[in-house]
């Protein structure tokens, strides 16, 4: 064995994760016993044919939903025995988001909207993350504008910056491209990768796309609420093959 082998460190993961929706004839069983592991400082992309249960694992791992049995570890925390309480504070302090539909407030400047989530949990901004952030993200002459001000591309470089702020143990994006045309999404998954790579981020992305599962280090795939494959380097084609076999 090579004791100089890097440890592998998990930022997220389930243990027997199930999820049902409904009851009788109308029970959805979005999750059905999926045991799954996203290790940390990496880009994770999860994938499937539709109905296998991704957006559903995302909103259980970020907090957002509760499983109706099993487990959610978010690091050494377990998400799925905290109260409402505590849900709330490790989603403020430990979680960023990035969804589909920027979700930025045209009233508050690009600044205001990066800086929103600390505001509501009384927190002061590092500023010298916080200039960091902006100068990665290219958002240094961007601040002052509001949303209708900016192209799709910068209100999600915002979005990203807004998820960045708080120096999250993990950050779940959901369909992260799907609002945007190929050459924005495109910068926006460089963005990313750079996200991890630069600030040694953990990125968790659920797409439908398999040219943006081609940017992320490892893919993911689900299918009827269990993981079933996953792909180290994915390239668009290998992705595309393995979504075939699936039925995707």
């Amino acid at each position: 064995m090579n004791s100089d082998a890097p440890q592998r460190v998990i930022a997220g993961r389930t243990v027997d994760a199930v999820k049902i929706y409904g009851s009788g004839q109308a029970e959805v069983r979005a999750l059905d016993g999926a045991t799954v592991d996203f290790e940390a400082e990496r880009f994770t992309a999860v994938m499937g044919p539709s109905g296998s249960g991704k957006s559903t694992l995302l909103h259980c791992l970020a907090g957002l939903d509760r499983l109706t049995s099993g487990q959610v570890f978010l690091g050494d925390i377990e998400v799925s025995a905290l109260d409402e309480k505590k849900l709330t504070l490790l989603r403020r302090e430990r979680v960023g988001f990035v969804f589909q539909f920027f979700n930025l407030l045209p009233t508050l400047s690009a600044l205001e909207n990066i800086t929103l989530p600390l505001a509501l949990a009384g927190r002061k901004p590092d500023r010298g993350w916080l200039d960091q952030v902006v100068g990665a993200l290219e958002l240094g002459d961007r601040l002052r504008h509001r949303p209708s001000e900016m192209s799709g591309g910068q209100q999600q470089r915002v979005a990203v910056a807004r998820a960045l702020a708080s120096r999250p143990q993990i950050i779940f994006a959901d369909e992260p491209t799907g609002n945007l045309d190929s050459y924005a999404g495109g910068q926006m998954l460089e963005l990313m990768q750079k996200v991890v790579s630069d600030f040694g981020q953990t990125i968790l992305m659920v797409t439908h796309d398999a040219v943006a599962a081609g940017y992320s280090d490892r893919v993911m795939f689900l299918q009827d609420g269990r993981a079933v494959a996953q792909l180290e380097e994915p390239t668009p084609d290998r992705v595309i093959d393995q979504l075939k076999n699936l039925g995707g």
